[in-house]
C-alpha cells in the first residue's frame, strides 16, 4: 500500500471516528435537555422569573436545576454554552461525505443508469441541494405555517419525502439515501448554528444593554430544538444505511424513507412523553403504531422472488467471465478500484470455488437488490445479471 493511500485510509478513519464522538455528544445533550425540561416542577415556592425546577442524582452527587421563563435578572459570570457538538458534528460529517462520496463519486454518488453525471455536476447537486433543503425548511418554519405545530410536522415530512424522492431521481441508491441523512443533519446543524445560537446571543446583548430579553428568541429556538430531537432517530439509521444495501436499492426507496421517520419520531415521542411522566393512556398508542410501521418496513424490504429469465445453463468458464468483467476490480485480494484497498466485507470472486462460497451474496447483491457492481460502472446488464443467477441456482 503506498504511502497516499495508507494516508487516506487513517484520513477516512479519523473523520468517521470524529464524527461518532462528537455526534454522540450532540444527542446525549439534545436527550438530556428535552428529558430536563419535561421533568420540570413548577409546583411549591419558585424563586422570581423561574418556571420550573428539577431536582436530579448522578455520579455520586445530588444536582438542583432551575429554568427560567425567559432570563435570569442578572447574567451569571459563567454560562455553559452547548453549541460545538452540533457545529463539529456537521463538519465531519460533511467531510466524509467529502472523503467517501465526492472523491469517489463515480463509485459511490453516481448512477450512469439513473443519470449520466460528471462528478463535478453530482457534487454540485449534491451541495446546493443540501443548501436549498435548509432553506425551505427554515422558510416553512418563519411562515405562518410555523406557528401550527402539525401543519409544520406535515410540511417537513413531505419535504424529506420530497427530497428523498428527487435524489433517487438524480444519485445512485446508495449515495441518495445518504443524502436524505445529509439533508436532515444539516437542517439540524443549521438550526443550531443559524437560529438558536443566535437567538440566544440576542437575548444575552439584550440583558447587557438593560433591556428586558425579547421571548420570542427562546420560543423559536425551543420549537427547532423539538425539531432536531425527533429527527435524531431517523437519521441515525440513515446514516449507517449504506451497509444495507436492501434499504436504498428498494425501487420506491422514499417509502422506506417515510417509515423510518414514522419509527424513529414516533419512538422518540414515547421517550419523551415518558421523561414527562404523561399517563400511559394518553401515549401508549405510539408504540404499536411505531411496530406496525416497523413491519411494513421489514415487508416492503423482504427478498422477493426475482424471476431469472429462462435460458440456456451457464458454465462456470461464462460465469467466472462475467465476475472479471464486472466484480474483480474490487472483489480480488488486491482491488484495483481506487476506493477499496481490501476487497469489501473480505468478499473474494476470484476462482470458481471462491464464486461458489459467496454465491448467496452475489445473487442478492447483483440479481436481486442489483445494488452491484457499485453505480454500476462496468455496466453490467440484465442478461449477465439474469446468467449470474442462473449460474448460482444451478449450484444449489
Amino acid at each position: 500500500m503506498s504511502l497516499d493511500v495508507f494516508a487516506g485510509e487513517w484520513l477516512n478513519l479519523l473523520i468517521r471516528w470524529s464524527h461518532m464522538v462528537v455526534a454522540i455528544g450532540w444527542i446525549g445533550t439534545s436527550f438530556y435537555f428535552m428529558a430536563l425540561d419535561y421533568t420540570l416542577e413548577k409546583k411549591g415556592a419558585l424563586n422570581p422569573g423561574v418556571m420550573g425546577i428539577a431536582w436530579q442524582v448522578h455520579g455520586g452527587g445530588f444536582y438542583h436545576v432551575e429554568k427560567y421563563t425567559v432570563a435570569p435578572p442578572a447574567l451569571p459570570e459563567t454560562l455553559h454554552w452547548f453549541k460545538w457538538e452540533a457545529y463539529l458534528t456537521w463538519v465531519t460529517g460533511f467531510g466524509l461525505l467529502v472523503v467517501q462520496y465526492y472523491f469517489h463519486a463515480d463509485a459511490f454518488l453516481i448512477d450512469p443508469g439513473v443519470m449520466p453525471l460528471q462528478p463535478w455536476q453530482a457534487i454540485a447537486i449534491s451541495v446546493g441541494s443540501l443548501a436549498a433543503g435548509w432553506f425551505i425548511y427554515d422558510g416553512l418554519c418563519r411562515s405562518k405555517i410555523g406557528e401550527s405545530t402539525v401543519w409544520l410536522a406535515i410540511l417537513v415530512f413531505a419535504l424529506i419525502l420530497v427530497s428523498s424522492v428527487l435524489f433517487t431521481k438524480v444519485f445512485s441508491g446508495r449515495g441518495a439515501f445518504i443524502h436524505v441523512g445529509a439533508l436532515v443533519g444539516t437542517i439540524m446543524a443549521v438550526n443550531v448554528f443559524g437560529v438558536i445560537i443566535p437567538g440566544q446571543r440576542k437575548m444575552i446583548a439584550q440583558m447587557i444593554a438593560g433591556e428586558k430579553p425579547d421571548p420570542r428568541y427562546g420560543i423559536v429556538g425551543k420549537q427547532r430544538s423539538t425539531h432536531n430531537n425527533y429527527l435524531t432517530l431517523p437519521v441515525l439509521l440513515m446514516m449507517v444505511s449504506q451497509h444495507y444495501p436492501f434499504l436504498f436499492s428498494h425501487p420506491q426507496s422514499w417509502l422506506i424513507v417515510a417509515l423510518i421517520i414514522i419509527i424513529g419520531a414516533l419512538v422518540r415521542h414515547f421517550l419523551n412523553r415518558v421523561d414527562a411522566g404523561d399517563e400511559w393512556n394518553g401515549y401508549g398508542w405510539t408504540l404499536p403504531c411505531a411496530a406496525i410501521a416497523l413491519m411494513a418496513a421489514i415487508y416492503a424490504t423482504a427478498p422477493q422472488a426475482r424471476t431469472v429469465s429462462a435460458g440456456p445453463a451457464v458454465s462456470d468458464t461464462q460465469a467466472q467471465a462475467i465476475v472479471a468483467r464486472h466484480c474483480l476490480m474490487c472483489h480480488s485480494r488486491h482491488p484495483s478500484h481506487p476506493a477499496f484497498r481490501e476487497p469489501p466485507k473480505n468478499v473474494t470472486l476470484e476462482s470458481t470455488a471462491d464464486m461458489r462460497r459467496f454465491g448467496q451474496q452475489i445473487y442478492i447483491q447483483t440479481v436481486q437488490n442489483r445494488a452491484m457492481p457499485l453505480g454500476n460502472q462496468t455496466g453490467m446488464t440484465d442478461e449477465e445479471r439474469d446468467a449470474l443467477g442462473r449460474w448460482v441456482s444451478a449450484g444449489k
